[in-house]
C-alpha cells in the first residue's frame, strides 16, 4: 500500500511540479503521442510525409551546412511533397560528415539557446557529440513514457535502471537532485560493476528487495543474471517486464529472461542520436514498430546489408537529415506501421580483469565519462595479458589518459595508443568489434 501511495505521489504530484520547475513540457507531447497513435497508418503515413518536408525548408532556411549543400544540388525540399523519391537526391550524413562540420549543423549557436549535450557510444564508428534543443529532448522523454504506458506500465508504477557502480552517487542527508528526479519518476537505480557470482547474487538481492514492475537494461546483464537465478535460486517473478536495451537482444537471451523471471521482455532501438525512434508497441509477436511521428526510416544497401537511415523532427537545433546510423536494420512497411528487421545492433562481450569478468558496456562507460578524451577503443584477449588499444581525441594528453586508466584498473592492461586502422577486424566482412579473443 505504501509503495503504490509513494507511486502515485511521484507521478500525480511530484512529476508535474518537477516538469513546471524544469521548464519542460514532456505530459502535453506524451497526451499527443496517445492521439496520434489512434490515428490510421495511412493518415500516420501522411502526416510524417509533412514534418518530413518541414524539416527539410527548416534546414534550407537555417542550417549552413543544408543551405550550401541544396544550393549546389539545386535542391527543393517542396519537391519532396510532391514525391518523396526525391527525397534521395539528398547524400546520406555521416559521422565524419557531422564531426567535420561542427557548429555549421547548428541552427543557431549553443551559447544562445538552452541546449543538452549527447555523446554516441561509439559503437558504429567514431564517437561525436550530439546536441538538442529542449523542444527535441522532451518529444524523446515523451516517447519513453508513451511507449511504456502501451505496454502496461504506467506512470504510477515503479522501474529500476541498471547502472554502472561508479555512478552511484555519495550518501547525503539532503535529497540530490537526482532524488528528486527519481522520486518523480518512480525509479531507482541497480548499480553494479561486475557480473561474476558475487555481483550477480547483489543484483538478485536488489530486484527482490524492490519488486519493481519495469527493469530497463542491456540484455546481456539480464541473460546473466538468469543464467545465475536459475542455477543457483531457481527463478521467481520478481518484476513484470524487462525492456532491452543498448545491445543486440538475442533471441536465446529473451527466451531465458522471460522463462528464469516470467516476465514480458520487450526490445526497443535508440540511439543517441535520435532517442527511441522503434519499440514493441504490440508485443514481440508485432515487431519493432517505428515511431514515424519522431522521424522518417530508409534503408540504404552496403556490403553488410541494409543500414538503417533516419531524418529526425523535432530537433531543429541540430536536424540530422538521411543520417545513417552505422546499425543494420532493414526497414518494412505493414498495413499498420513501418517495422524493423534483420536488426543488428550492438554486442558485448564480456572480459576477464584481474580474475573478474566485467562487461564490455561498463568498460566503455568508464573509458567514456572518467577517462575521456577516447574516440575508440579495443581488447585483445589472444595475448597472456589483454591488449587495450585506444583511438584518442586530438586533444587527448596520453600522460593523462594512462594515469587514469591506470587508476581504474591498475596494470591489467598493456595499453597501446594507435590509429583507427590499428584495430583488428574479425569475421569474414571485417567487422569492428571491441573485443578480439
Amino acid at each position: 500500500m505504501l509503495k503504490s501511495l509513494r507511486g502515485i505521489a511521484g507521478a500525480y504530484i511530484a512529476y508535474p511540479i518537477a516538469e513546471s520547475f524544469e521548464k519542460r513540457n514532456i505530459s502535453s507531447k506524451v497526451k499527443e503521442l496517445e492521439n496520434y497513435y489512434k490515428t490510421s497508418f495511412e493518415k500516420r503515413k501522411e502526416h510524417a510525409h509533412h514534418q518530413l518536408v518541414e524539416i527539410l525548408n527548416f534546414s534550407n532556411r537555417n542550417i549552413p551546412y543544408y543551405k550550401d549543400l541544396f544550393s549546389s544540388l539545386n535542391f527543393d525540399p517542396e519537391s519532396v511533397r510532391r514525391d518523396i523519391k526525391y527525397l534521395e537526391e539528398i547524400p546520406y550524413l555521416t559521422k565524419e560528415i557531422i564531426r567535420e562540420q561542427g557548429d555549421r549543423l547548428f541552427s543557431t549557436p549553443l551559447e544562445s539557446i538552452r541546449h543538452h549535450h549527447r555523446k554516441t557510444g561509439g559503437s558504429t564508428g567514431v564517437s561525436m557529440d550530439v546536441y538538442y534543443d529542449q523542444i527535441g529532448l522532451d518529444y524523446s522523454a515523451a516517447v519513453t513514457k508513451y511507449a511504456r504506458q502501451r505496454i502496461g506500465h504506467s506512470a504510477h508504477k515503479s522501474e529500476l535502471h541498471f547502472a554502472a557502480s561508479f555512478a552511484e552517487p555519495p550518501k547525503t542527508t539532503l535529497p540530490s537532485k537526482d532524488d528528486i528526479k527519481n522520486f518523480a519518476l518512480n525509479r531507482s537505480n541497480a548499480f553494479f560493476d561486475r557480473l561474476d557470482s558475487i555481483g550477480l547474487e547483489k543484483i538478485w538481492q536488489t530486484l527482490q528487495q524492490r519488486r519493481v514492475n519495469l527493469v530497463h537494461g542491456h540484455p546481456s546483464t539480464l541473460y546473466a543474471l538468469a543464467c545465475y537465478v536459475e542455477s543457483k535460486h531457481q527463478g521467481k517473478k520478481v518484476f513484470d517486464i524487462f525492456e532491452s536495451s543498448g545491445e543486440l537482444l538475442q533471441p536465446y537471451m529473451r527466451e531465458k529472461i522471460a522463462e528464469v523471471f516470467n516476465c514480458k521482455v520487450i526490445d526497443r532501438y535508440g540511439s543517441a542520436e535520435f532517442g527511441v525512434i522503434a519499440y514493441e508497441l504490440d508485443g514481440h509477436e508485432n515487431g519493432l514498430q517505428v515511431l514515424e511521428s519522431e522521424g522518417w526510416p530508409e534503408n540504404r544497401s552496403t556490403e553488410d546489408g541494409d543500414e538503417l537511415v533516419f531524418t529526425g523532427f523535432h530537433n531543429r537545433l541540430m536536424p540530422l537529415i538521411r543520417y545513417a546510423t552505422g546499425d543494420m536494420a532493414k526497414v518494412e512497411e505493414t498495413k499498420n506501421a513501418f517495422v524493423l528487421t534483420n536488426v543488428v545492433g550492438r554486442i558485448h562481450d564480456m572480459v576477464p580483469i584481474n580474475g573478474i569478468e566485467y562487461p564490455t558496456h561498463n568498460i566503455m562507460d568508464i573509458l567514456d565519462h572518467l577517462v575521456g578524451g577516447i574516440q575508440e577503443f579495443q581488447i585483445d584477449l589472444r595475448e597472456d595479458k589483454p591488449v587495450l588499444r585506444i583511438a584518442l581525441e586530438p586533444t587527448a594528453i596520453v600522460e593523462e589518459i594512462s594515469a587514469k586508466i591506470k587508476a581504474q584498473w591498475q596494470d591489467a592492461f598493456n595499453v597501446e595508443y594507435v590509429g583507427h586502422e590499428d584495430f583488428i577486424r574479425v569475421g569474414n566482412r571485417a567487422k569492428f568489434r571491441h573485443v578480439v579473443k
